[in-house]
């Protein structure tokens, strides 16, 4: 048992409220559990020694911060910072047939919110249950049956102190409904973060989805987001990953209805010596679904990237459609990715096929670039450009397509091999 985990589970004794059951049980699993050991296939890879050894630090009183600036992006913004909710969402004007309402303060949600908390993915890892635990910060979303919301709702998670920050999302969409959510964590200190979602997508709604997991330099961010698509339900995904001191994000999309249709584009960006470890579970329980998962990843010197990605089909999910693609491009022969694609059977009618690359900057490219005079900087990423903007210009949203070209080009500055 490392020493943080021990301060965790004494704190999360001391939580008792409406959510009780779900914390009570997580809190067990963490108590006989303990910590992973090296031969945890979940952890194989990534090293949680700063974690471990990390004293528990408990966030202060609620501060104010802003969100980051997103030009022509017409938005609401609920911002967290070191695990604080710092917006006023009852001052917010929501639109029709949207219920917000924070954790803390549920009141009248309370059964609403416990309908949600720990059910989208009932098994979770050692730090989606300290989040089970210890997560007393957090909103719930409930969009009614049939609302179409045109403005995006943005969850903001900023890390700018040393602290232990524990946030929960919870998003219930409503029958033939659609929404626009954005998820946008950022920090560069010495923080822990972790910070979880959960969405129950109902029959025939549309959720368009993006987190940008942007944590760098010395912060530690644990987190995920799950998703429970039900009959003839649609999701779009987009996620956008930076390497830390340790970054790990979890995306779960089980198919618990007919015809649901997800489809989930990830882009990991790895600056020197930092790590990223993405795990996404894809699981078919019904049939006729159909699944389309591509993960790009561009690893700079000395970084490693950690990329696990698996698809389940059960024994009634015929006429399942699934696809899982892994590219990825290293800048250095220092630099290091363990990616490992899984298809796991038991339906006999389906069409299924996974695989993954791994490859170096063609010298070639490069070659022709920099003869014709331009500079090895500016050669690097307009290669890499070109290896990861076709999921770019995926993304359904206009005013983050053309955030995200200058913000990734100045992250390629800082990923060039000296």
């Amino acid at each position: 048992m490392s020493q943080w985990l021990n301060q965790v589970i004494e704190q999360a004794k001391q939580v008792n409220d409406y959510l009780a059951p779900v914390r009570q049980q997580a809190l067990q699993t963490l108590e006989n559990d303990g910590w992973p050991g090296r031969r945890d296939e979940a952890w194989r890879f990534t090293p949680l020694t700063s974690v471990a050894e990390r004293e528990s630090h408990t966030p202060g009183a609620q501060q104010t911060a802003d969100a980051p600036q997103v030009d022509n992006l017409n938005a609401i913004d609920v911002v967290f910072a070191n695990g604080q909710l710092v917006t006023d969402i009852t001052s917010i004007n929501w639109p029709e047939g949207v219920t917000v309402t924070s954790l803390a303060d549920a009141g009248t949600h309370e059964s609403a919110v416990a309908s949600v908390f720990g059910q989208v993915k009932p098994t979770r890892h050692l730090f989606g249950l300290v989040n089970d635990a210890l997560c007393q910060q957090g909103i719930f979303i409930d969009v009614a049956a049939n609302t179409h919301i045109e403005t995006p709702i943005r969850i903001v998670n900023l890390a700018t102190e040393n602290v232990d920050a524990h946030t929960r999302v919870l998003v219930r969409v409503g029958e033939s409904a659609k929404a626009t959510i954005i998820e946008h964590g950022s920090g560069e200190t010495q923080s822990l973060t972790t910070a979880f979602a959960e969405y129950d997508i109902a029959s025939s709604a549309h959720l368009e989805h993006y987190r940008f997991v942007m944590f760098t330099k010395d912060a530690t961010h644990l987190g995920g987001s799950h998703f429970k698509l039900h009959n003839e339900s649609k999701l779009n995904s987009t996620l956008v990953g930076y390497g830390s001191q340790l970054s790990r994000v979890d995306v779960d999309i089980h198919h618990a209805g007919e015809y649901a249709n997800a489809k989930m584009n990830a882009i990991y960006l790895l600056a020197e010596g930092e790590l990223f470890d993405l795990h996404s579970t894809i699981e078919h329980a019904m049939p006729n679904g159909t699944t389309e998962e591509n993960a790009r990843g561009i690893v700079g010197d000395r970084a490693r990237a950690v990329f696990n990605g698996r698809i389940h089909i059960h024994r009634d999910a015929q006429k399942t459609l699934a696809e899982l693609n892994n590219r990825n491009l290293l800048l250095s022969r220092r630099a290091l990715i363990n990616t490992k694609p899984e298809l796991e059977i038991y339906a006999d009618d389906v069409k299924c096929a996974h695989g993954a690359t791994v490859a170096e900057i063609d010298e070639t490219a490069l070659y022709y670039l920099l003869t014709r005079g331009v500079t090895r900087s500016r050669a690097l990423v307009m290669l890499n450009f070109g290896f990861i903007q076709e999921l770019v210009y995926q993304m359904p949203n206009a005013a983050l397509r053309e955030w995200l070209l200058p913000v990734l080009s100045e992250r390629f500055t800082q990923m060039e091999v000296k």
